[in-house]
């Protein structure tokens, strides 16, 4: 299943983001991708504003991985722009991470290997600057 939306400002992405994380759960797994500066991020405070996190945001660009305590369940958010490759994604132990927390990973196209059979694919396009397509396509996952 494939779902496609057109942002036309952060607000826009912020709000669809909070709509989006209404269905999540412990076990997801998101991958978000696209070029820098194309929302990712955004998308991602969207999803923590929904779960009352919003006042705890930080980019985990240096640190890989950010935990943030929901009131159900963890929520992970990577990074992993600076992994050089796959294998530094297990030696961190990144796959233990699966099934235990909500997963949101950025540039999570570079570990698609290790990622688990079922898991939301979030791809961010420019078309202007403050214009985003924003392509959800579930793979393996029925919603």
């Amino acid at each position: 299943m494939e779902y496609v939306y057109t942002s036309n400002s952060q607000e826009d992405t912020l709000s669809f983001a909070k709509q989006f994380a209404e269905k999540l759960n412990k076990d997801d797994v998101i991958i978000l991708s696209g070029e820098l500066g194309s929302g990712k991020t955004k998308f991602v405070e969207g999803i923590l504003s929904y779960f009352n996190l919003e006042n705890q945001i930080s980019s985990p660009t240096f640190t890989i991985v950010n935990q943030y305590d929901a009131e159900n369940f963890p929520i992970y958010h990577f990074d992993v722009y600076r992994l050089k490759n796959i294998s530094e994604f297990y030696e961190l132990g990144g796959d233990e991470y699966f099934g235990n927390g909500l997963c949101l990973i950025e540039w999570g196209e570079m570990i698609e290997e290790a990622l688990p059979e079922k898991y939301i694919e979030i791809s961010f396009e420019k078309s202007d600057v403050n214009v985003r397509t924003i392509k959800i396509c579930y793979r393996g996952v029925d919603r």
